[in-house]
């Protein structure tokens, strides 16, 4: 009985080792749906198909430099690295909390030369306090907290859900640089395509201006008529400072993502190139698939999952904390008896701490823990319901954006006709010069409205991949092994 009953301390304590109190993290449902919504109404050219998401979706525009662009931002960018530095960071607390699962192990050594009271405590010296005496001591201390609740452990657990938060920040950030990039892009390309539009519409018009001018020496046409056609040359010429303006503000702004300095990317970008338009189909993968990889809904699990870890450390405070500790070592009053076997000492036994009255602090805080893991349960919900809202809204505006370009484009073809036709009749007589300035006003409003509209396209295209989370997969770093 005696071996049995040395024993039963040592399996009493393994298996108040292995108690953890606390809810268990339960991951939540996302609810999503079976399918995605179908578009109402007439659908567009280009529909989403249910497959394997393109993470790279910005190749899919078959633009190098937009590639090669995104591939410099997500490399340079500051706001990026900032994040990853939060991330780090998190990491390296993480690393702090973990340290308390494990045994504490401290080298302590010292010095001192003193002199005791003669009217107070004993003098180690020996001389009653007549004389200052040199102390010498060192010791090895080692001590160790005994998780009986799981107080520790749920404070890691905690720690490795704030990790995972700083992780999907980062991940939040480069999405959204991923898509600013891409937009700041695609509006660069469609005023570079207005510009060149505008610079076309004021060859039309000097060219109706010399028209006029002819005709007004030949006595077939008015002075009115070449001051129509003047201000008509002017009014356009008045649009190209702006649209210059807004260009270089656009290269500015994807200098500033890549972490360059002004006007550094200009001689990459100030070409005029062609404006990116989406495929006919592309996947967006299926709507069960969307929790795993949102940053914001993956962050929001990641936030319930720390609150309800949190708990488990609360409710732990209500129970006693044993820690056991010892120290061996030496000490001397001289340096020449430091170290011999007389000088030694040693000190072994187990810490008790008992809250007993904290005044409603511990009942406090475990209402507070209850309440936050309430609020980050709410928080989860909207943010998935949210991000439903969000992919929504998006597909509907990609399929109308569409519709609208299909209009405006055939728009653009009938004004073309239109101006042709106004200044073939202007020349013959038919038509007075005020039918081809409204014409050419018609034709030069229509063509930068389908400008507009094909980039709201390729737009809508950005916003729906950034909807649906992909993108930031192509330059995540490896998971580090904890």
């Amino acid at each position: 009985m005696k071996p049995l009953s040395r024993l039963s301390p040592l399996l009493l304590a393994v298996l108040l080792a292995g108690c953890t109190l606390g809810p268990d993290f339960q991951r939540p449902d996302s609810q999503a749906p079976a399918d995605w919504a179908p578009v109402q109404g007439k659908a567009a050219a280009s529909q989403p198909v249910a497959e394997a998401l393109e993470l790279r979706w910005w190749d899919s525009f078959h633009d190098a430099k937009l590639s090669a662009l995104i591939q410099r931002v997500a490399e340079r960018n500051l706001d990026l690295q900032m994040a990853t530095a939060r991330l780090l960071q998190s990491r390296a607390l993480r690393g702090t909390v973990a340290a308390d699962e494990a045994p504490s192990v401290d080298i302590n050594g010292g010095y001192s030369r003193a002199r005791n009271s003669a009217e107070g405590l004993s003098d180690p010296s020996g001389n009653a306090g007549k004389s200052a005496y040199n102390l010498w001591q060192g010791d090895l201390v080692a001590g160790w907290e005994l998780d009986l609740w799981g107080r520790v452990r749920r404070q890691v657990e905690a720690a490795d859900a704030s990790v995972a938060v700083a992780e999907n920040d980062r991940r939040g950030v480069l999405l959204a640089l991923l898509s600013e990039t891409a937009g700041n892009y695609i509006q660069l390309r469609a005023v570079q395509h207005t510009l060149q539009v505008t610079e076309d519409n004021l060859k039309v018009a000097r060219h109706s201006l010399q028209l006029s001018q002819d005709r007004q020496a030949e006595g077939v046409a008015t002075r009115l008529d070449v001051a129509q056609a003047a201000a008509q040359v002017a009014s356009i010429e008045a649009r190209l400072p702006t649209l210059e303006a807004r260009r270089d503000d656009l290269i500015n702004a994807l200098s500033l993502l890549a972490a360059e300095p002004p006007r550094s990317l200009q001689n990459e970008l100030l070409a005029s190139a062609e404006l990116p338009t989406p495929q006919q189909k592309f996947a967006i993968g299926v709507p069960s698939e969307l929790a795993e990889r949102r940053p914001d809904i993956r962050q929001a699990e990641a936030r319930l999952h720390a609150a309800t870890a949190s708990i488990g450390v609360a409710k732990a405070d209500f129970y006693p904390s044993i820690r056991l500790s010892g120290s061996v070592g030496f000490q001397a009053l001289q340096l020449a008896d430091f170290g011999a076997w007389d000088s030694r000492r040693f000190a072994f036994g187990p810490q008790l701490s008992l809250p007993i009255f904290e005044g409603g602090r511990l009942k406090g805080t475990l209402q507070l823990r209850e309440a936050q893991q309430q609020e980050a349960a709410l928080n989860y919900r909207k943010v998935v319901l949210s991000a439903w809202h969000e992919i929504d809204d998006v597909l509907r505006l990609y399929n109308a954006s569409q519709l609208r370009r299909d209009h405006l484009a055939e728009a653009v073809r009938e004004n073309r006709i239109a101006l042709e036709t106004a200044q073939r009749q202007y020349v013959e007589g038919a038509v007075d010069f005020l039918n081809v300035l409204t014409v050419q006003s018609a034709l030069l409003a229509s063509e930068e409205q389908w400008t507009e509209s094909s980039a709201a396209v390729s737009q809508a295209m950005v916003g729906l991949y950034k909807a649906l989370g992909g993108g930031w997969q192509a330059f995540d770093e490896p998971t580090v092994t904890r």
